[in-house]
Order: structure tokens, then sequence, then C-alpha cells
């Protein structure tokens, strides 16, 4: 939190924090409730409440309102210069929440781009780095709806093969089950070949992404 110019508080500041912290949709209604009179605080318990209110949207899966008011919150750090907050480092809490928001709405290029930037802060950020490589692996690339397509229509044939198989061949060619059997077998098979190492391939791509990355930033190359 920055640093208070008083020891007063305002009355209303007191009844927020009478509330408990984990109470997140009573921070939210105490917040929405009073937003006329909290415009006019001082800054300190002005930036107490915005922090808690966009804090408690994000904790109460409230995803689409939280990107609403986070940026509001990260240019409020950054004009004031607010290193430390309840001790963290806010800048960077609030970039990796708004990071968790943009995924859990499958915002997936712009949730990367903001993990890469906090991974520039600090490569050793283990939550970013986690949740850059999950979100790296569920983005669709062309190679992954590729093998989608390709395995999908490999059980559509499959699906054609048992059709013949079952009004065909088992009544009027039963000399060939055998060899319709296998072929059957072999397109779903194949289907699933395809889809599994068209997946595995995503994967480890993926993977292989995020740990070239935070080495290359590790080394100081400007990744």
């Amino acid at each position: 939190m920055p640093a208070a110019n008083t020891t007063y508080h305002s009355l209303l500041y007191r009844h927020f924090k009478e509330i408990a912290a984990d109470n997140f949709r009573q921070i939210i209604r105490f917040c929405e409730d009073n937003e006329h009179k909290i415009r006019y605080l001082e800054f300190e318990e002005y930036f107490d409440f915005r922090v808690a209110y966009v804090n408690a949207l994000f904790e109460i899966g409230a995803y689409k309102k939280h990107l609403l008011f986070v940026d509001a919150v990260i240019e409020m750090v950054i004009s004031h210069n607010i290193q430390v907050y309840n001790g963290q480092d806010i800048y960077r809490d609030m970039l990796f929440r708004k990071a968790a928001s943009l995924y859990n709405l499958y915002d997936f290029d712009k949730c990367v781009y903001i993990l890469r930037q906090l991974i520039r802060i600090d490569p050793e950020d283990k939550y970013a780095v986690q949740l850059l490589t999950v979100c790296l692996r569920r983005q669709s690339t062309f190679l992954l709806r590729l093998s989608r397509a390709l395995a999908i229509l490999l059980f559509l044939a499959t699906a054609v093969i048992i059709f013949i198989e079952v009004m065909a061949v088992r009544p009027f060619f039963d000399r060939y089950t055998t060899d319709i059997e296998l072929l059957r077998n072999l397109g779903f098979v194949s289907g699933l070949l395809v889809l599994g190492l068209g997946f595995l391939y995503h994967r480890l791509q993926a993977d292989y992404h995020v740990s070239h990355f935070v080495a290359c930033v590790k080394s100081e190359k400007g990744c």
C-alpha cells in the first residue's frame, strides 16, 4: 500500500475495513454502493478500495468486469510509482491477474502477450511460466486443426466402411468380411493415431517454446 500521509482514516474506510478480507461479494457490494463517495477519498484510501474491488471481482470469477477495472489500477500503480502493496509486487500481481482473466475468457493471444512481459521482468516467475505453458497448449494451431480434421475424416470413412460392411458385405459378399474388417479397424486406429500424435506434438511444441523463451530471457538476448 502507498505510504499514508496521516494516521486518520475516514468513517467510510473504517466501515470498509470491518468486512472480512475473504468476503469478496460483500466487498464488491460495498464498493459499488459507495462509488460516489469513494472517488472523493484521499488517494491512499481510494487506491485501497480499487485494489480490493478488482481483486474481489477476480476471486468470484467476474473476469469480464475485472478486465474493465484492472487497467485503471495498473495505471495508478505506474503513475504513483507504487512498488509494494501488502508485501507484494502490486504491478506484477495486477498483470498476472489480468492475464488469468484473459485466459479464463479464452483470449489466449492477449494472455500470452502479458505473460511474456511478466517473464521478461522475472524469468523465475513460476506462475507466469506455468500459465504461459497451459495457455500455449490450449491455443489452436494450424497443425492441431489439421490433425483433428484428418482424424474426423478417417472416423467418417470408418463409419462409411461399417455401413457398407453391414448392408452389403456380410449379407452378399461374406468372403470379403475379413478384408473389410481389417480396413475398418485400420481406418479407426489411424484416426486415433493422427489425433493423438497431433495433440502430443502440439503439447511438446508449446513446452519447447516456453522453455526456449525463458532460457532466452535469462541469457539476456532480448527475446
